[in-house]
């Protein structure tokens, strides 16, 4: 098979799962599309805000495993020879996740997704820029920082480590989409509309500073109720 096909194999496999969205099923289950709720984004972010914690744990579990997924499907049952298998994949698994198909393209962020990815490359890398992001989070209180962050830092780290720029340029194609996709935040934290991190364990005092500066957050009851 020629490295054409073999790339398209693992490109068709890895958007195909990673478009699938628990967050919007569930939102659409209860009725309602969570794109229209929240912080408006379709991913575990949004999901801890608007269906609670354990909704939220469980959407990112889910999206990081469906990378590990894609990746241990690819990489070593159908292509095991195959060196961009793991790349290829990778990438497609987070546009997948943030464009899919069947919600007009408009998805997550990709942050539970790449997660996964950094995990099947090597669970010490993981845990290194886990940790490298965990001060990030901390210093800025703004999560979005670190999907923005964590997606130059990796394939940059993995394109010096396995001596391999094609890799790194491929992987390249997802870090701009996801920078693109947090260009929002960006505005929304200029004009203070951007929840911060803080709002999980200071929910009340964070919904205080919205609506001091005037800012609407559209959560429903949903969250309430989860955690009943």
């Amino acid at each position: 098979m020629n490295e054409f096909l073999m790339i398209l194999i693992c490109a068709v496999i890895g958007y195909m799962i990673g478009a699938i969205n628990p967050s919007y099923i569930i939102s659409r289950i209860k009725g309602f599309d969570i794109r229209k709720k929240g912080s408006g984004n379709a991913g575990a972010s949004n999901a801890l805000i608007v269906f609670g914690k354990t909704v939220g744990i469980l959407c990112a579990l889910f999206d990081i495993y469906k990378a590990c997924l894609a990746i241990e499907l690819t990489r070593r049952v159908i292509f095991p020879e195959f060196g961009l298998a793991f790349i290829v994949t990778s990438t497609a698994v987070i546009i997948g996740h943030m464009y899919p198909f069947y919600m007009k393209f408009k998805g997550g962020k990709g942050l539970a997704c790449l997660g996964g990815v950094v995990l099947m490359y090597s669970w010490k890398y993981f845990l290194i820029l886990l940790a490298i992001e965990i001060i990030v989070v901390l210093a800025t209180d703004y999560i979005c920082f670190v999907p923005m962050t964590a997606s130059i830092i990796f394939p940059v780290t993995y394109g010096i480590l396995e001596g391999s720029l094609k890799s790194a340029c491929i992987f390249l194609i997802a870090t701009i989409l996801m920078l693109f996709k947090h260009a929002e935040n960006i505005i929304r934290i200029r004009n203070k509309s951007e929840l911060h991190f803080s709002y999980l364990w200071n929910k009340d005092k964070e919904i205080q500073r919205m609506n001091d500066n005037e800012i609407n957050i559209d959560v429903s009851k949903t969250s309430e109720n989860a955690n009943k």
